[in-house]
This record gives C-alpha cells, structure tokens and sequence, in this order.
C-alpha cells in the first residue's frame, strides 16, 4: 500500500475508498481525538468476503438474506475505516466527526469514547487468523493516522474489547497485537 495521506480540512485519507455511512454525527466541542480503536467484524459472523459489512454501514443490510441480518438490520453503527481480508482500506466517516462503533465504553475513566476515538473495523473474527495485508494496511493507516493526530501515541492503541470489557472481545484473541504494536512504534 501507498503512503496514505490525511487532509486535516476534509477529515478524509487520500488512497483509500470511500463509503459514506449516515450513522454519523459532529464530534462534541472542544474534544480532542487522542484513541485509537481496532475493531474487528464478520458478516454472517465467521464469514469473509461480499458487501454485508458496507451494508450494514449503510443502513442497507437485508434482514432476508440471512438469519442472523434479522438481528442486527436495524443497527445504525458505523466505523471510520474498514480493512478487508484484501488489505483494501475503506472510508465511512470523515476523522473529523464521531462515528458510532464504540457503544457503551471507557478509556481510563472517560466514558463515551466514540467522542474522542477513531474507529478501524478490521474484517475478521475471534477463531481466526488476520491476513498480511490487513496488517500491512493497519500499520499504514495507524501511521497515517497517528501523524494527522499527535495525540493518538501507542499507549491509546486499544481493542473494542478494551473499551468494553465483558460485552465485546474484537479484535480477539487472533489479533497479534505484539507485531502490530512493534511495527507502529
């Protein structure tokens, strides 16, 4: 991958696609964006390829196509960037604003973390490995990302899990959190 370029004015990374989700919202004043949340997310879960991740994003996940959809097609969440098991990195959200995929959470005593975190879903799930080039991707848009905001440092690099302990996992105990935190430092 390219070096990835972030446009402090638009919020958006130059080189990758872009998708953008309504679940969305201004960030509150004043907030300084200073965490950096990996996520992880199949659809169906344990299940890789096709559109369902961009649909649910979008608020155009079929509840039909299959059972599980029936569960979460009325979310509205969202995440600013999504890594594919390809290594293609997509925008749904502008850094600049609040994307909903952190839900009930806490950063070191700081509640609603959507407030003041980025979100990166990384297609993937807990029983099974990541690829190369989702972690090639990763560390360059954390590069990216950490450059465009000084105070993301490494020790604020955490997982939903993290944020929310006992309700979610991502991303899991597959996730090599020792090479991907060796190659951003």
């Amino acid at each position: 991958m390219s070096a990835l370029e972030h446009d402090p004015r638009t919020g958006f990374v130059t080189g990758v696609e872009r998708c953008i989700s309504p679940n969305q919202d201004e960030r509150p004043d004043g907030v300084t964006v200073d965490v950096l949340v990996i996520h992880a997310i199949s659809l169906p879960p344990d299940t890789f390829g096709g559109r369902h991740i961009t649909r649910l994003f979008t608020n155009s996940l079929d509840p039909d196509e299959h059972p599980y959809f029936k569960e979460i097609s009325e979310l509205r969440v969202s995440a600013h960037f999504l890594i594919e098991r390809s290594g293609r990195v997509m925008q749904f959200v502008s850094t600049r604003n609040r994307a909903w995929h952190a839900g009930v959470s806490s950063f070191r005593g700081r509640a609603h973390v959507n407030n003041f975190s980025l979100g990166i879903e990384l297609e993937g799930c807990d029983s099974k490995p990541f690829m190369v080039e989702q972690y090639d991707a990763l560390i360059s848009l954390t590069h990216c990302l950490m450059g465009a905001y000084p105070s993301i440092i490494t020790e604020n690099v955490v997982g939903h899990g993290d944020i929310s302990p006992g309700r979610k996992t991502d991303p899991g105990p597959c996730f090599n959190w020792s090479e991907y935190l060796g190659r951003i430092t």
